[in-house]
């Protein structure tokens, strides 16, 4: 560790990084996006887990910029290179948490629509509140990053991106804990029902363990901004008045690197795909024995279906029939009569 907590004037990371950590989680990292790619391959689940993959290979890159920054971590007013590199890899390794966060509610909703009749909330709607809350999340997070982890700025443009950071952690923070109230919600009718499916209970447990580790590196990022935050890369006195959490790098490979590689590990292990069966008709009646309804048609281009997935689920909505619902409506008729 670049010894500990001493700022070091005009280092892009406030001190002198690790040049050991980051290559080590860029080849885990790396390891685990050949798996999540394989994984979605073999269980042709693209469109449940496709985030997965692409947050793995963003924090590869992430990580392999910042092995070359933890060479060239001085800013030079001549050559702006490493500034590049430095916000570059910032940005592509903050980013990735919000979008772990909805691929976790891409699995919920699956969830839901795998057991619909104890889902708190439709399967649609999931997608639809959530998806355009962390949009505005990830939206919020890549500026705040851009301009707060730009230390060559003004301090009232890194107090800006400071905020504006803090703005999307928060809403991060409450869209976790309404994640908690819901899924739990879920399992709570799951128990009364005395409904034990193994493969949904695994699956729950491992979401939740997710969500734990997004939550932990959540407060951690939460409470690195309510600190002092200014960087003055040119001020000996305005560094060491920085948070700790900014002038030691053990909290970033703790909090940041290590939190969110075991999440994507844990992902490898426990892949919903796994969990959950391929076609998106077959659902569990309340019974707990699995049904094949009707087989939904997407009549979406594939510029719709990429639209769809680029504005969290909020644009290009694919329309479907519930048929589960339509089930329990007969089922209900038929015990009426």
């Amino acid at each position: 560790m670049s010894d500990w907590g001493q700022p070091v004037l005009y280092s892009l990371y406030i001190y002198q990084p690790n040049n050991i950590a980051p290559i080590i989680f860029a080849v885990l990292y790396g390891i685990s996006a050949v798996l999540h790619i394989w994984q979605c391959i073999r269980y042709k689940a693209f469109k449940l887990a496709g985030l997965l993959p692409t947050c793995a290979v963003l924090f590869t890159l992430g990580y392999a910029l910042r092995e070359y920054g933890a060479y060239n971590y001085l800013y030079r007013r001549t050559d702006k290179t490493a500034l590049i590199v430095y916000i570059t890899s910032q940005i592509s390794i903050y980013v990735c948490p919000p979008l772990l966060e909805l691929a976790n509610y891409h699995i919920l909703a699956r969830m839901f629509s795998y057991v619909p009749f104890f889902a708190p909330i439709p399967a649609s709607l999931v997608l639809r509140t959530f998806g355009g809350l962390m949009a505005i999340v990830e939206a919020l997070n890549a500026l705040g990053v851009a301009l707060a982890s730009n230390p060559t700025s003004s301090p009232t443009t890194q107090a800006v991106g400071s905020h504006v950071s803090i703005a999307a952690i928060s809403i991060q923070l409450a869209v976790i804990v309404s994640f908690f109230l819901v899924a739990g919600l879920f399992q709570y009718r799951l128990g009364r029902a005395r409904l034990r499916v193994r493969t949904v209970q695994t699956l729950l447990y491992a979401l939740y363990a997710s969500m734990a580790l997004i939550l932990a590196r959540c407060i951690y990022r939460l409470v690195e901004h309510l600190g002092p935050s200014h960087k003055n890369i040119a001020d000996m006195d305005a560094l060491w008045a920085l948070s700790p959490l900014f002038r030691y790098e053990i909290f970033f490979l703790v909090f940041e690197a290590i939190l969110m590689l075991l999440n994507s590990l844990l992902w490898n292990a426990w892949h919903p795909a796994r969990y959950l069966p391929r076609e998106t008709h077959v659902y569990l009646a309340q019974d707990g024995t699995e049904v094949e309804g009707e087989k939904e048609v997407d009549g979406r281009n594939l510029g719709q279906k990429v639209a769809h997935v680029l504005s969290f689920g909020l644009l290009f909505r694919h329309n479907v029939r519930n048929y589960a619902a339509l089930e329990l409506t007969a089922r209900e008729g038929g015990a009426s009569q």
